[in-house]
């Protein structure tokens, strides 16, 4: 079972503010998670070869083949503005 404090540490280091209640939720909720991951631990997986995926997955892509580029001319000629071979766009970083 994992404690009350346990589950204030996590939410600590995620940053969130729970309530009593939520500390209650969390605390039996993730009891119940790690008991599972105990029974996992249990298991013979000896035998059992390991996998990137659950399913027998393959890449659709197309092959990486080299071909021209366009120019840069080419790229920036729709650009509603520019700055030499470059887009001018909004700053969208904030300060917090």
């Amino acid at each position: 079972m994992i404690t009350r404090d346990e589950v204030l540490h996590i939410a600590k280091l995620a940053k969130l503010k729970l309530s009593e209640d939520e500390v209650e939720l969390f605390q039996e909720q993730l009891g119940r998670i790690l008991e599972y991951f105990k029974q996992l631990e249990r298991l013979d997986t000896e035998h059992v070869p390991p996998m990137k995926h659950v399913l027998n997955v393959h890449t659709v892509l197309r092959a990486d083949e080299p071909r021209s580029s366009v120019s840069a001319e080419e790229a920036l000629k729709n650009a509603p503005k520019r700055r030499d071979n470059y887009f001018v766009v909004p700053k969208v970083v904030e300060k917090t």
